[in-house]
């Protein structure tokens, strides 16, 4: 599959390599399952710029941005930038999965299942696509 370019904001690159050294105990508890292909065999990056954000952990192959959110995320100031956030995502066609730091660190099979649950369906769709055109 050929990797879609999407621009960043090249500023952003110092302050993603900080992140990755400042982890959340729900990033590094995610990180040890999605990294080194270890997951379905797909290549995660973690605080990964894209447009004018660091997001959580980028897959291109799939299209797919994670979001671990902290509890700073229950404002509704937060919540509307996220919104916001996610729109600007989607019009590179990337879904954006998003689940509390505190569901990965209490259940982190659950939120496990949810992204093995979208890998089969968008790998299943684009199977599809590639013999039904």
């Amino acid at each position: 599959m050929k990797r879609k370019i999407i621009p960043y904001d090249s500023k952003l690159k110092e302050f993603a390599r900080k992140l990755r050294n400042d982890s959340t105990p729900g990033e590094i508890a995610l990180w040890q399952t999605l990294r080194n292909k270890q997951f379905y065999g797909y290549d995660f990056h973690r605080q990964k710029p894209l447009l004018n954000y660091i997001v959580d952990f980028y897959c291109y192959e799939l299209n797919l941005v994670i979001e671990l959110d902290g509890r700073y995320h229950n404002h509704e100031e937060k919540y509307n930038e996220d919104l916001i956030r996610d729109a600007e995502l989607k019009l590179y066609d990337l879904t954006v999965l998003r689940f509390d730091e505190a569901e990965v660190m209490h259940d982190l099979d659950n939120v496990l299942r949810t992204i093995e649950t979208y890998i089969l369906d968008f790998t299943s769709k684009n199977n599809n696509a590639k013999t039904h055109p």
